[in-house]
Protein backbone atom coordinates (compact mmCIF):
# COMPACT_ATOMS: atom_id res chain seq x y z
CA UNK A 1 0.00 0.00 0.00
CA UNK A 2 2.76 2.05 0.82
CA UNK A 3 4.69 1.53 -2.36
CA UNK A 4 1.68 1.89 -4.59
CA UNK A 5 1.51 5.87 -2.61
CA UNK A 6 4.81 6.60 -3.28
CA UNK A 7 4.58 5.22 -7.07
CA UNK A 8 1.75 7.76 -7.59
CA UNK A 9 3.36 10.86 -5.89
CA UNK A 10 6.47 10.01 -8.73
CA UNK A 11 3.73 10.14 -11.43
CA UNK A 12 2.83 13.71 -10.42
CA UNK A 13 6.15 14.60 -12.27
CA UNK A 14 6.51 17.60 -9.58
CA UNK A 15 10.75 18.86 -10.29
CA UNK A 16 12.85 20.88 -8.78
CA UNK A 17 12.39 23.43 -11.24
CA UNK A 18 8.72 23.45 -11.10
CA UNK A 19 9.33 23.93 -6.97
CA UNK A 20 11.63 27.05 -8.06
CA UNK A 21 9.04 28.31 -11.07
CA UNK A 22 6.31 28.46 -8.40
CA UNK A 23 8.33 30.13 -5.65
CA UNK A 24 9.16 32.80 -8.23
CA UNK A 25 5.42 33.33 -9.06
CA UNK A 26 4.03 34.32 -5.40
CA UNK A 27 7.74 36.09 -4.41
CA UNK A 28 6.93 40.15 -4.08
CA UNK A 29 8.91 41.99 -6.37
CA UNK A 30 10.52 44.73 -4.61
CA UNK A 31 11.74 48.06 -6.44
CA UNK A 32 13.56 51.02 -5.74
CA UNK A 33 12.05 53.74 -3.70
CA UNK A 34 9.14 51.25 -2.32
CA UNK A 35 8.72 51.32 0.99
CA UNK A 36 8.05 48.23 3.11
CA UNK A 37 7.85 46.19 6.53
CA UNK A 38 11.15 44.24 7.78
CA UNK A 39 11.76 42.21 10.36
CA UNK A 40 15.16 42.57 12.07
CA UNK A 41 17.02 39.07 12.71
CA UNK A 42 20.55 39.66 12.71
CA UNK A 43 22.75 42.88 13.98
CA UNK A 44 26.19 43.07 13.00
CA UNK A 45 28.86 45.56 13.69
CA UNK A 46 28.23 47.86 10.76
CA UNK A 47 24.71 46.72 9.62
CA UNK A 48 21.62 44.78 9.65
CA UNK A 49 20.23 42.05 8.01
CA UNK A 50 16.46 42.34 7.33
CA UNK A 51 13.70 39.82 6.47
CA UNK A 52 11.14 41.45 3.92
CA UNK A 53 9.66 38.69 2.47
CA UNK A 54 12.31 38.25 -0.05
CA UNK A 55 14.22 35.09 -1.45
CA UNK A 56 17.48 36.51 0.29
CA UNK A 57 17.75 38.43 3.43
CA UNK A 58 18.05 42.16 2.38
CA UNK A 59 21.01 44.29 4.24
CA UNK A 60 20.73 47.82 5.84
CA UNK A 61 24.38 49.10 6.35
CA UNK A 62 24.84 51.74 9.54
CA UNK A 63 24.89 55.12 7.65
CA UNK A 64 21.57 54.34 6.29
CA UNK A 65 19.80 53.72 9.86
CA UNK A 66 19.78 57.38 10.92
CA UNK A 67 18.88 60.56 9.59
CA UNK A 68 21.82 61.56 12.51
CA UNK A 69 25.18 59.90 12.84
CA UNK A 70 25.28 56.92 15.49
CA UNK A 71 28.03 54.63 15.89
CA UNK A 72 26.30 50.75 16.57
CA UNK A 73 22.99 49.38 14.93
CA UNK A 74 21.60 49.06 18.71
CA UNK A 75 21.39 52.65 18.64
CA UNK A 76 18.29 52.17 16.28
CA UNK A 77 17.60 48.68 15.78
CA UNK A 78 16.29 46.17 18.18
CA UNK A 79 16.47 41.83 17.13
CA UNK A 80 13.17 40.96 16.00
CA UNK A 81 11.81 44.57 15.71
CA UNK A 82 9.49 44.96 12.37
CA UNK A 83 9.65 48.45 10.80
CA UNK A 84 9.62 50.12 8.02
CA UNK A 85 12.12 50.39 5.63
CA UNK A 86 13.24 51.93 1.97
CA UNK A 87 14.42 49.86 -0.39
CA UNK A 88 17.43 51.72 -1.82
CA UNK A 89 19.02 49.62 -4.57
CA UNK A 90 17.81 46.80 -6.69
CA UNK A 91 19.34 43.44 -5.49
CA UNK A 92 23.23 42.53 -6.09
CA UNK A 93 24.44 40.11 -7.75
CA UNK A 94 23.67 37.57 -4.84
CA UNK A 95 19.68 38.48 -5.05
CA UNK A 96 20.03 40.97 -1.84
CA UNK A 97 18.24 44.55 -1.54
CA UNK A 98 19.39 47.05 0.14
CA UNK A 99 17.39 49.21 2.97
CA UNK A 100 17.34 52.85 4.56
CA UNK A 101 16.28 54.52 7.60
CA UNK A 102 17.38 57.76 6.87
CA UNK A 103 15.78 57.92 3.50
CA UNK A 104 12.28 57.45 5.06
CA UNK A 105 13.40 60.32 8.33
CA UNK A 106 14.69 62.39 5.28
CA UNK A 107 11.01 62.33 3.27
CA UNK A 108 9.46 62.80 6.81
CA UNK A 109 11.68 65.69 7.98
CA UNK A 110 11.40 67.76 4.60
CA UNK A 111 7.34 67.69 4.96
CA UNK A 112 8.11 68.42 8.55
CA UNK A 113 9.54 71.56 7.71
CA UNK A 114 7.55 72.36 5.25
CA UNK A 115 5.15 72.46 7.79
CA UNK A 116 6.87 74.66 9.90
CA UNK A 117 7.54 77.23 7.41
CA UNK A 118 3.42 77.62 6.24
CA UNK A 119 2.85 78.03 10.17
CA UNK A 120 5.54 80.73 10.11
CA UNK A 121 6.59 78.75 13.31
CA UNK A 122 9.98 79.80 15.51
CA UNK A 123 12.01 76.53 16.09
CA UNK A 124 15.42 76.55 18.30
CA UNK A 125 18.52 75.13 17.16
CA UNK A 126 21.67 74.80 18.07
CA UNK A 127 24.88 75.78 15.78
CA UNK A 128 27.25 72.73 15.41
CA UNK A 129 29.38 74.93 12.99
CA UNK A 130 30.33 78.47 11.66
CA UNK A 131 32.19 79.51 8.27
CA UNK A 132 32.76 82.49 6.60
CA UNK A 133 29.15 82.64 5.35
CA UNK A 134 27.09 82.34 8.56
CA UNK A 135 26.23 79.32 10.85
CA UNK A 136 24.78 75.80 10.35
CA UNK A 137 22.36 74.23 12.41
CA UNK A 138 20.21 71.07 12.27
CA UNK A 139 16.17 71.33 12.13
CA UNK A 140 14.56 67.97 12.42
CA UNK A 141 17.69 66.71 11.55
CA UNK A 142 18.17 68.30 8.63
CA UNK A 143 20.93 70.68 8.11
CA UNK A 144 20.21 74.27 7.90
CA UNK A 145 21.99 77.65 7.25
CA UNK A 146 21.85 80.99 8.78
CA UNK A 147 23.98 83.91 6.53
CA UNK A 148 25.60 86.40 8.62
CA UNK A 149 23.47 88.53 7.06
CA UNK A 150 20.86 86.98 9.49
CA UNK A 151 22.89 86.49 12.66
CA UNK A 152 21.53 89.20 15.08
CA UNK A 153 24.28 89.17 17.50
CA UNK A 154 27.29 91.45 18.56
CA UNK A 155 28.96 87.98 19.46
CA UNK A 156 32.02 86.81 16.55
CA UNK A 157 30.38 83.85 14.58
CA UNK A 158 32.77 81.05 16.05
CA UNK A 159 31.65 82.20 19.72
CA UNK A 160 27.88 81.11 18.53
CA UNK A 161 28.87 77.17 18.64
CA UNK A 162 27.06 75.73 21.02
CA UNK A 163 24.52 78.16 21.26
CA UNK A 164 20.85 77.53 20.86
CA UNK A 165 18.83 80.15 18.92
CA UNK A 166 15.69 81.41 17.87
CA UNK A 167 15.01 80.82 13.94
CA UNK A 168 12.59 81.66 11.62
CA UNK A 169 12.49 80.04 7.86
CA UNK A 170 13.63 81.66 4.78
CA UNK A 171 14.06 79.27 2.29
CA UNK A 172 12.72 75.49 2.20
CA UNK A 173 13.69 73.85 -0.75
CA UNK A 174 14.10 69.98 -1.29
CA UNK A 175 14.75 69.45 -4.26
CA UNK A 176 18.16 71.69 -4.31
CA UNK A 177 18.37 70.95 -0.78
CA UNK A 178 18.52 74.25 1.07
CA UNK A 179 17.04 75.15 3.93
CA UNK A 180 17.95 78.48 5.06
CA UNK A 181 16.92 80.38 8.41
CA UNK A 182 17.06 83.57 9.84
CA UNK A 183 17.75 84.17 13.54
CA UNK A 184 17.43 88.15 12.98
CA UNK A 185 13.65 87.50 11.77
CA UNK A 186 12.61 85.41 14.95
CA UNK A 187 14.61 88.37 17.54
CA UNK A 188 12.42 91.06 15.43
CA UNK A 189 9.66 89.22 15.59
CA UNK A 190 9.40 88.72 18.85
CA UNK A 191 10.66 92.10 19.77
CA UNK A 192 7.95 93.26 17.23
CA UNK A 193 5.47 91.99 19.51
CA UNK A 194 6.02 94.59 21.79
CA UNK A 195 6.41 97.23 19.05
CA UNK A 196 3.75 100.05 17.65
CA UNK A 197 4.41 102.06 14.88
CA UNK A 198 4.69 105.46 15.89
CA UNK A 199 6.19 104.64 19.16
CA UNK A 200 9.28 106.60 20.25
CA UNK A 201 12.38 104.66 21.19
CA UNK A 202 15.70 104.54 23.01
CA UNK A 203 18.52 103.01 20.49
CA UNK A 204 21.96 103.19 20.26
CA UNK A 205 24.10 103.64 16.99
CA UNK A 206 25.99 100.57 16.51
CA UNK A 207 27.10 100.99 12.49
CA UNK A 208 27.07 103.78 10.29
CA UNK A 209 26.73 103.35 6.41
CA UNK A 210 26.57 105.78 3.27
CA UNK A 211 22.82 104.90 3.01
CA UNK A 212 21.47 105.34 6.95
CA UNK A 213 22.54 104.30 10.26
CA UNK A 214 21.63 100.76 11.83
CA UNK A 215 19.97 101.36 15.68
CA UNK A 216 20.34 99.01 18.32
CA UNK A 217 16.88 99.12 19.97
CA UNK A 218 16.63 96.47 22.83
CA UNK A 219 18.87 93.71 21.10
CA UNK A 220 17.45 94.01 17.67
CA UNK A 221 18.28 96.55 15.05
CA UNK A 222 16.35 98.95 12.90
CA UNK A 223 17.44 100.79 9.62
CA UNK A 224 17.14 104.70 10.32
CA UNK A 225 17.63 105.35 6.00
CA UNK A 226 19.43 108.56 5.10
CA UNK A 227 16.54 109.84 3.46
CA UNK A 228 14.77 109.57 7.06
CA UNK A 229 17.21 111.68 8.92
CA UNK A 230 16.24 114.95 8.28
CA UNK A 231 14.09 117.08 5.97
CA UNK A 232 17.49 119.07 5.35
CA UNK A 233 19.53 117.49 2.75
CA UNK A 234 22.09 114.88 4.46
CA UNK A 235 25.18 113.78 2.42
CA UNK A 236 26.35 110.90 5.29
CA UNK A 237 25.06 109.72 8.21
CA UNK A 238 28.70 110.29 9.59
CA UNK A 239 27.85 113.68 9.97
CA UNK A 240 25.06 113.76 12.07
CA UNK A 241 25.79 110.48 14.15
CA UNK A 242 28.78 108.79 16.23
CA UNK A 243 28.97 105.07 16.64
CA UNK A 244 27.76 104.67 20.05
CA UNK A 245 25.44 107.36 20.22
CA UNK A 246 22.57 107.25 22.42
CA UNK A 247 19.53 108.97 20.45
CA UNK A 248 15.64 108.48 20.39
CA UNK A 249 13.94 107.24 16.89
CA UNK A 250 10.44 106.81 16.10
CA UNK A 251 9.29 103.35 14.42
CA UNK A 252 7.68 104.09 11.24
CA UNK A 253 7.70 100.38 9.96
CA UNK A 254 7.58 97.16 10.96
CA UNK A 255 8.16 94.29 8.32
CA UNK A 256 7.85 90.94 10.22
CA UNK A 257 8.02 89.11 6.94
CA UNK A 258 11.51 90.13 6.12
CA UNK A 259 12.44 90.81 10.27
CA UNK A 260 12.92 94.77 9.08
CA UNK A 261 12.25 97.55 11.22
CA UNK A 262 12.61 100.91 9.87
CA UNK A 263 12.78 104.39 12.32
CA UNK A 264 12.92 108.00 11.51
CA UNK A 265 14.22 110.77 13.28
CA UNK A 266 13.02 113.05 10.85
CA UNK A 267 9.26 112.86 11.70
CA UNK A 268 10.53 114.20 15.07
CA UNK A 269 12.01 117.64 14.13
CA UNK A 270 9.95 120.36 15.12
CA UNK A 271 11.08 122.29 11.99
CA UNK A 272 12.92 121.05 8.80
CA UNK A 273 16.30 120.42 9.72
CA UNK A 274 16.48 120.54 13.35
CA UNK A 275 17.99 117.28 13.22
CA UNK A 276 21.16 118.25 12.07
CA UNK A 277 20.60 122.14 13.59
CA UNK A 278 20.02 121.14 17.23
CA UNK A 279 19.36 117.26 17.97
CA UNK A 280 18.92 117.74 21.42
CA UNK A 281 15.82 120.24 20.66
CA UNK A 282 14.52 116.96 18.53
CA UNK A 283 14.66 114.57 21.72
CA UNK A 284 13.35 116.52 23.47
CA UNK A 285 10.33 117.38 22.00
CA UNK A 286 10.39 113.43 20.57
CA UNK A 287 7.08 112.19 22.36
CA UNK A 288 4.91 115.41 21.24
CA UNK A 289 5.82 115.37 17.96
CA UNK A 290 5.28 111.67 18.00
CA UNK A 291 2.00 111.82 19.07
CA UNK A 292 1.06 114.23 15.78
CA UNK A 293 2.61 111.46 13.74
CA UNK A 294 0.26 108.93 15.35
CA UNK A 295 -2.96 111.50 14.83
CA UNK A 296 -2.14 111.66 11.29
CA UNK A 297 -1.81 107.79 10.92
CA UNK A 298 -5.24 108.01 12.32
CA UNK A 299 -7.13 110.13 10.18
CA UNK A 300 -5.59 108.46 7.10
CA UNK A 301 -7.07 104.99 8.46
CA UNK A 302 -10.29 107.07 9.23
CA UNK A 303 -10.54 108.55 5.99
CA UNK A 304 -9.46 104.81 4.17
CA UNK A 305 -12.22 103.21 6.12
CA UNK A 306 -15.03 105.96 5.35
CA UNK A 307 -14.23 107.07 1.55
CA UNK A 308 -16.55 109.66 1.62
CA UNK A 309 -15.03 112.12 4.52
CA UNK A 310 -13.01 114.48 3.51
CA UNK A 311 -9.64 113.56 2.24
CA UNK A 312 -6.54 114.11 4.86
CA UNK A 313 -4.64 116.19 2.90
CA UNK A 314 -2.10 116.86 5.46
CA UNK A 315 -0.47 113.71 5.62
CA UNK A 316 2.15 112.78 2.74
CA UNK A 317 2.90 109.30 2.67
CA UNK A 318 6.72 108.66 1.61
CA UNK A 319 8.05 105.64 -0.12
CA UNK A 320 10.79 105.16 2.24
CA UNK A 321 14.08 103.95 0.55
CA UNK A 322 15.08 100.32 1.74
CA UNK A 323 18.55 98.78 2.08
CA UNK A 324 19.42 95.98 -0.37
CA UNK A 325 20.16 92.37 1.06
CA UNK A 326 23.87 92.86 0.10
CA UNK A 327 24.29 96.44 1.82
CA UNK A 328 22.24 94.52 4.49
CA UNK A 329 24.94 91.94 4.52
CA UNK A 330 27.92 94.16 4.42
CA UNK A 331 26.62 96.23 7.64
CA UNK A 332 26.45 92.81 9.87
Amino acid sequence: MVNQELTATDNIGFTHEDFAALLDKYDYHFSPGDIVAGTVFSLEPRGALIDIGAKTAAYIPIQEMSINRIDAPEEVLQSNETREFFILTDENEDGQLTLSIRRIEYMRAWERVRQLQAEDATVRSQVFATNRGGALVRIEGLRGFIPGSHISTRKPKEDLMGEELPLKFLEVDEDRNRLVLSHRRALVERKMNRLEVGEVVIGMVRGLKPYGAFIDIGGVSGLLHISEISHDHIDTPHSVFNVNDEIKVMIIDLDAERGRISLSTKQLEPEPGDMVKNPQLVYDKAEEMAEKYRQKLLAAQQQQDNPQAEEASDLVEEEIPEATEEELAAAE
